[in-house]
């Protein structure tokens, strides 16, 4: 079921080895790709990149075709005020609400606004986002990310 607040995301898969993340940049520049935000974790044999880009559909295709391995996945992001307290709210909603965090990473946006983004089981994405609504967080809308 797509919700109005999913965000696509891109997670690429790297062999851990010299000159990896500088062939996906590449990538993504020649295809005139724009990353709004992005996560690395990485182990001794591989990494996981992940990215939210302005055109996820682009950058699927010009990524596959350089042979790299790409899965997507629905997130959300949500806005806070960049100070104290302002990611502890939203995973407070989100524990209230018996709805666990696969991951999160966040940048600082305009404003002095921190936003998040956040990966829950696909299945709990629309409880998520009615958990956040109902706690009078701001949700950002993908066209934040996709303009």
């Amino acid at each position: 079921m797509a919700n109005k607040f999913a965000v696509k995301q891109l997670s690429i898969f790297l062999e851990n080895r010299r000159g990896r993340l500088l062939e996906v940049t590449k990538t993504l520049m020649d295809a005139r790709i724009n990353i709004r935000a992005l996560s690395m974790a990485e182990s001794a044999e591989f990494g996981i990149l992940r990215l939210v880009v302005n055109n996820p559909e682009k950058a699927r295709t010009a990524l596959s075709s350089g042979g790299f391995t790409i899965r997507e996945q629905d997130v959300f992001a949500v806005e806070v005020d960049d100070e104290p307290g302002g990611f502890y709210g939203v995973v407070k909603i989100l524990a209230e609400s018996d709805i666990n965090i696969d991951y999160t990473y966040a940048f600082v946006g305009e404003s002095k606004k921190a936003v998040l983004i956040f990966k829950v089981p696909e299945e709990l994405l629309p409880k998520a986002v009615s958990a956040i609504e109902q706690g009078g967080i701001r949700l950002v809308e993908p066209i934040f990310f996709y303009s």
